[in-house]
């Protein structure tokens, strides 16, 4: 007896397809080269050179050249890193617990979401990194054997702790993400025409050759560095929240912080994703592979994760007022009624308000709004961590000192060109290597695909999308009817 998905799911690969269809169009992408994507490399290429020239004026002039001041010393740039840290969480999500917990609707969007984890960590480790000043001295963060005699690095500093749970949780994306690329890098070195494109495709893909052996071990790789991968997904949001939550500066100083960070980052990950599947899915035409079945299917977990971020919200109003502490009430206070009231404003209404759309079937399968409110979530997201770094720092104890924090140009720059350098590494992962994990379409083809849906049906005598049968799982096989 064959274990086949209900025929009540919707597809997950649209359209009359086989084996060989989705090689070739799932391949495709990487043999030729498409105007649009000419257009947008060229335009993020521009920003990632800015990028590359604002940080050395910023290493040239010093980070004087940023908007801080004598109270905010933290801005722009721990906002940022904060910001891609998160952005990098659903790559994990999606290729871990979603594999463990066997949700098939992962395998159009998690080869895209994996490389997103990767460059998205790359643009947040830069701004800690030129934050310290003089960049050439940061090699003091890490442990390392030295003859610096007494002088080690400082373990009680949740800084250093970024510096092992990122790049922890680097590596381990890092290999989970080119593990799962072997199988398909053989796939283009067997199409490939070229003498040189095929020996680097297959010196990319260890020599796999498809054997029962390779696909084992293949398969308990995948398990074993989910499972490595899954707490990490906790523990690395949660030791950036300790940046923040184990200090004694109202606003900050509040247990809440790792889970509401770990639920904002899933949040604004997830977010990301969608924004950039709908752009990939149109540029190079793969709309039967990034169905509205997995949109609908990801909005349901933003407007789930939007939600508890909403209640953290709220949470922490009620317990600054329960707490009867009026340095902790002045700081909430200020937050939402002080001069960064606007910040407050855009950050309740993009994350609290506009996903609540999604609980309409309608809006979580348009499109249009998708590609919207995905884009509200991360301005949202961006404005929530500027608001807890900024406005808790702008008003301190001492009056005399309280200031209005303006980015400068170098500022604004430095971020645009972080999306730049994001968006253009994204683009070239796009252009060489494949965008969908190609071998695990292939393995749901047989249960989720429109083409053996079809099949199924026409085995049976009735009409596809029809009640076909009267088992546990809604379909009476072919075997169990004989």
């Amino acid at each position: 007896m064959h274990a086949y998905e209900s025929d009540f799911r919707e597809p997950l690969i649209n359209g009359n397809k086989n084996y060989t269809i989705i090689t070739d169009e799932l391949v495709g992408p990487t043999e030729k080269t498409y105007t649009g994507w000419w257009l947008l490399l060229i335009i993020f290429g521009c920003l990632a050179g800015l990028f590359v020239f604002c940080l050395s004026w910023t290493v040239f002039f010093g980070i004087g050249v940023w908007g801080l001041n004598k109270t905010i010393d933290w801005a722009w740039d721990i906002t940022n890193f904060v910001w891609w840290i998160g952005i990098g969480h659903a790559g994990t999500l999606i290729s871990a617990i979603l594999l463990l917990f066997r949700q098939r609707f992962r395998t159009g969007i998690n080869r895209a979401a994996e490389a997103m984890t990767i460059f998205a960590v790359i643009c947040a480790g830069m701004f800690p990194v030129f934050h310290m000043g003089r960049v050439w001295n940061a090699f003091f963060i890490f442990p390392y054997p030295n003859t610096r005699g007494p002088l080690w690095v400082n373990f009680n500093s949740p800084l250093l702790w970024d510096v092992f749970a990122i790049s922890t949780y680097f590596s381990v994306s890092l290999l989970f993400w080119y593990s799962g690329l072997m199988p398909d890098f053989a796939t283009i070195r067997d199409r490939a025409k070229g003498k040189y494109r095929k020996m680097i495709y297959n010196i990319l893909s260890f020599g796999w050759t498809g054997t029962a052996k390779q696909w084992q071990r293949f398969e308990s790789l995948s398990l074993i560095l989910a499972g490595l991968s899954t707490p990490l997904v906790l523990s690395v949001h949660t030791i950036v929240s300790f940046d923040f939550a184990t200090s004694v500066i109202p606003g900050w100083h509040t247990t809440i912080f790792p889970p509401y960070f770990v639920a904002g980052a899933i949040f604004s990950g997830f977010a990301m994703v969608e924004t950039l599947m709908l752009i990939v899915r149109k540029v190079f035409k793969l709309e039967d592979y990034i169905t509205v079945n997995h949109i609908e299917s990801m909005n349901k977990i933003i407007v789930l994760t939007g939600s508890i971020v909403g209640i953290a919200y709220i949470t922490e109003l009620f317990i600054a007022w329960y707490s009867g502490y009026m340095y902790e009430q002045f700081a909430f206070y200020n937050r939402a009624l002080g001069k960064y009231w606007w910040a407050y404003f855009m950050m309740m209404s993009c994350n609290v308000l506009s996903p609540q759309a999604y609980w309409f079937k309608p809006a979580r399968r348009n499109l249009w709004v998708t590609f919207g409110l995905s884009i509200f979530v991360n301005i949202g997201m961006w404005f929530e961590r500027f608001v807890i770094i900024v406005t808790s720092l702008a008003d301190d104890f001492l009056v005399s000192s309280w200031a209005y924090f303006q980015p400068t140009w170098v500022d604004i720059a430095i971020f645009i060109g972080s999306i730049g350098l994001f968006m253009t590494l994204f683009l070239l992962f796009c252009r060489f290597f494949p965008v969908i994990a190609i071998a695990e379409v292939k393995s749901i083809f047989r249960t989720s695909s429109a083409t053996a849906k079809a099949e199924r049906a026409k085995e049976l005598g009735q009409s596809s999308g029809g009640f076909v049968g009267l088992t546990t799982f809604g379909i009476l096989d072919k075997d169990a009817k004989q």
